[in-house]
């Protein structure tokens, strides 16, 4: 929920009940710009012609002084600071909850309208929590604040809504397991480093993360919940998992596994429908949603890998058959691959940032 200071910040006067952007050479602005996400935010804004008129790159006072590259222009980095916002017409934050709890109303107060990747306000009421191809339609109540989904709840989403809108889901299962991304840069670091050392025969002490990492995998190390026994980010999953799909009371079962790869999460889902539905009508539907590319090869044993996925825009979904265990035929299973720092993360952020550009 918001804290007074967020809130009141939030019912200024001058705060329209949905604000928006320029459509012509927004200011942009982006809070964590030399973190993982952030270099990603740089290039998808890049490459999808996002007509920024100027940028502006925040970071932390250690970060001060960078320069980053933008459509051929050098952009020095700057300190992020109460002051950053004025004349921003759209900020994309990505440097964690304490900073978007912080800054966030500050933006929107100066007139921008954030799009934060942060955990911050994914389960606040008053604040959308969207992917666009699932939920677009809910940006229209924004009012100035945009929360961009736990990655693994965005993946898995848009493989489920197409699912989900032609024959109402019942019960969902999920393992997931999530790359090292996930945890920032330097746990992609310390996954290339790791494994050079245990080829190399080199002992290597883990510095980011709670275990060894190279030919290694282990629960997800977000804290532990001692009332449930599951961690924080099986816990977030479960909860914007139905918030996205709009079936709050959709039991959820879920196991998130750490795994040696640098960016793309993958997850096994296993899906009760209310109606009977055939693998034939669900390779049918998803090969028809927007953001999902098949791959589905019987004949090849060809399935989403994170090695195809990473780097891509569309979430791979294939591995679709009848779940076994289900005799009535309610129950499928599929098997899901997509970029984490993409859409994740990064890619999702400016989807919302083109679709509010449009309204």
């Amino acid at each position: 929920m918001l804290n007074p200071l967020e809130r009141q910040a939030l019912e200024h006067p001058t705060m329209a009940p949905s604000r928006q952007i320029p459509a012509a050479a927004p200011t942009v602005a982006i809070v964590g710009a030399t973190g993982a996400v952030g270099v990603e935010l740089l290039t998808c804004l890049e490459a999808r012609g996002f007509p920024v008129g100027r940028l502006r790159l925040l970071a932390s006072a250690r970060s001060a002084g960078r320069t980053m590259s933008f459509r051929g222009e050098t952009i020095a980095v700057e300190e992020l600071t109460e002051a950053s916002f004025d004349g921003v017409d759209l900020a994309l934050f990505s440097a964690g909850s304490s900073i978007s709890k912080r800054y966030a109303a500050v933006a929107v107060k100066a007139g921008a309208v954030v799009v934060d990747n942060s955990s911050a306000f994914r389960m606040d009421p008053d604040v959308p929590l969207v992917v666009p191809e699932v939920n677009g339609a809910t940006l229209a109540r924004h009012r100035g604040i945009i929360a961009n989904p736990n990655c693994v709840a965005a993946i898995a989403t848009v493989a489920l809504a197409p699912l989900h809108r032609a024959h109402p889901i019942r019960r969902l299962t999920a393992a997931t397991y999530q790359a090292a991304s996930g945890a920032g840069a330097a746990a992609m670091e310390e996954l290339r480093l790791s494994t050079a050392a245990y080829l190399a025969g080199e002992a290597y002490a883990p510095q980011v993360l709670p275990h060894p990492y190279a030919f290694n995998l282990f629960s997800h190390n977000a804290d532990m919940d001692p009332a449930t026994g599951h961690n924080g980010e099986e816990l977030k999953f479960v909860a914007e998992t139905r918030r996205i799909l709009d079936a709050i009371q959709l039991p959820i079962g879920i196991t998130c596994i750490r795994v040696p790869v640098l960016r793309a999460h993958a997850m096994a889902l296993t899906i009760e429908f209310d109606e009977v539905v055939t693998a034939e009508e669900a390779r049918a539907l998803l090969a028809t949603a927007s953001g999902v590319r098949l791959v589905d090869d019987m004949a090849t044993n060809h399935y989403p890998m994170p090695s195809e996925a990473s780097g891509q825009d569309d979430v791979l979904v294939g591995r679709i058959r009848r779940d076994l265990g289900d005799p009535s035929g309610r129950t499928l299973a599929i098997f899901v691959a997509g970029d984490q720092l993409l859409k994740g993360a990064a890619l999702n952020a400016v989807q919302i940032a083109e679709a509010l550009l449009k309204r």
